[in-house]
């Protein structure tokens, strides 16, 4: 029980890295979280800082989520804590702890955790994934239209029903966590409407 404690304090600890902040603060003097759409992602730095610097964010954050998975695989728990310990990894980017508990969206995080868990599947989701970010330029907007998939590529690639549930969670955690992002994107798209 001690071992399974630890690896979700470790994936929350290791979570909670605010590579965003550090980085935006290190190179610009600012809160990432105060400018642009106020995200603390890679999406954000990369535009309110610069694209190397989103860059390392990225491989930052993705890092976590993959250290998260697999620390507690290394400490030898069974798969429900493992799977845990990726759900904590990315509430303690939601919610670090090393500053103030206002985090991001979690998308790298994610991104990190199935690389490790299923990592066919998500390279196979990375690639639409890429082309409808490259189209769109906003992170979240391709990952609200891609991310959905996710669950269904884990079952075809996995063949793992646990696996497949476990996507699925992670989708509706994403989705809940940026309800607010939901609400702006609807609320832009009439006035965009009429503005034709």
């Amino acid at each position: 029980m001690l071992q399974s404690l630890a690896a979700l304090v470790i994936a929350y600890l290791l979570g909670s890295i605010p590579a965003a902040y550090v980085v935006a603060r290190w190179r610009k003097g600012i809160d990432i979280r105060e400018v642009g759409v106020r995200n603390m992602g890679a999406g954000n730095v990369i535009r309110e800082v610069g694209v190397w610097e989103g860059g390392v964010v990225a491989v930052v954050d993705i890092a976590k989520g993959a250290a998260a998975i697999l620390v507690a695989q290394a400490l030898g728990v069974s798969q429900f804590w493992v799977l845990g310990a990726g759900v904590t990894a990315i509430l303690g980017h939601s919610f670090p702890v090393y500053i103030g508990f206002r985090g991001g969206q979690g998308v790298s995080t994610v991104i990190g955790i199935f690389s490790v868990l299923a990592p066919v599947a998500t390279l196979i989701t990375l690639v639409p994934l890429g082309a409808v970010l490259f189209v769109s330029r906003n992170i979240f907007a391709s990952t609200l239209v891609i991310g959905p998939f996710l669950p269904l590529v884990v079952w075809l690639v996995e063949g793992s029903p646990t696996l497949t549930l476990y996507a699925l969670a992670i989708v509706a955690l994403l989705i809940v966590r940026n309800r607010r992002r939901l609400k702006e994107i609807r609320e832009v798209a009439p006035r965009g409407r009429k503005q034709k």
